[in-house]
């Protein structure tokens, strides 16, 4: 074979790699042009019934007409939450599996002390969906204190006897028990739970006394007189419970803890996807109608960048990590 007849057949193979490359390339690329091309997976880490499905139902139902494909609320609850974020961060980064995070995910990075997955590394951040306030509420039949001072008073009568349910250990709720009773020098029994709903269930029943959870559950309770609002935990009163003091307020100085809830996709979801993401998102976050929705259960409509949120993470997991320290919260 001649030089030039070795060239040509070099080229002819090259054309037909480049070719087939382009056959591999067209169907991907049009794959990534339809997408969503299947419905996307929303994934709740706690059970249904709490804040984070309320909101999570709430965006889902919105994000399904915005996008043209349903998107599937999934409720993985276990360990804190980190079961289900654990479940997203090893999905496969397609823009299909997402995960409805919360504050308690940059807590859990410094109680546990060991996760089978970095919450900064392993999921991208897409947009904060609201803030919710936590309110310290009791039993009103089986809890006689009508204040925070009073309830402080029977705590110390009788230490470890009062018992108070949070979402599960790690979780935003326990931290907030753990701070309450290292500001006051009252002994508390904590019991922890999967999720708001069941948390509920037993202080309505009255098999815990009290609790910190998010307004959302709770608020139905408290105006039905089931439940007694004695303090919230952020810094400022919350627009649906007006009348209700700070902890601060109460006498608890410095104390000011909220949850934010957000979405996140694994890492390694295409920068594309996760700015459509967000522009949907941000746009039905940012709506009248879903700012009445939040107001209603008494949370307050956010839509940040991926940026803000992210800078929302790393602000909050070095803010909990001196709680926790402090507290000498861990869990195995």
């Amino acid at each position: 074979m001649t030089t030039r007849q070795s060239a040509i057949g070099r080229r002819a193979l090259a054309a037909t790699a480049i070719a087939a490359l382009g056959l591999c390339i067209a169907p991907w690329a049009a794959a990534q042009e339809k997408w969503p091309a299947k419905p996307i997976s929303l994934v709740v880490p706690f059970p249904s019934g709490g804040t984070t499905d309320v909101l999570a139902r709430a965006l889902a139902d919105a994000l399904s007409k915005s996008l043209g494909q349903p998107v599937i609320v999934e409720s993985k609850p276990g360990a804190g939450a980190t079961l289900g974020a654990d479940y997203v961060a090893k999905a496969k980064p397609d823009g299909h599996t997402l995960l409805m995070g919360a504050v308690h995910h940059t807590i859990a990075t410094s109680v546990y002390k060991k996760l089978p997955y970095d919450f900064q590394k392993d999921l991208a951040p897409i947009t904060t969906v609201a803030m919710v306030p936590n309110v310290l509420v009791v039993n009103a039949s089986f809890t006689p204190a009508k204040s925070v001072a009073e309830l402080i008073a029977l705590a110390k009568s009788s230490p470890k006897e009062l018992a108070y349910g949070s979402n599960g250990n790690g979780t935003a709720q326990h931290l907030i028990g753990t701070q309450f009773q290292a500001s006051t020098g009252v002994s508390l029994l904590h019991v922890p739970y999967k999720g708001s709903g069941p948390l509920t269930t037993d202080l309505l029943g009255g098999q815990v006394a009290m609790s910190f959870d998010t307004i959302t559950p709770v608020l139905q309770h408290i105006k039905g007189g089931k439940l007694r609002a004695l303090a919230v935990t952020t810094a400022k009163r919350s627009a649906v419970l007006p009348d209700v003091p700070t902890l601060e307020e109460a006498g608890l100085k410095g104390f000011d803890i909220g949850t934010w809830f957000g979405v996140l996709a694994p890492a390694g979801t295409p920068k594309d996807m996760v700015a459509k993401l967000n522009a949907e998102m941000v746009k039905i976050i940012k709506s009248p109608d879903f700012g009445e929705r939040m107001r209603a259960i008494g949370a307050d409509a956010i839509g940040d960048s991926p940026a803000d949120m992210a800078a929302r993470i790393r602000e909050e997991t070095t803010k909990f990590a001196k709680l926790v320290k402090d507290g000498k919260v861990t869990i195995e």
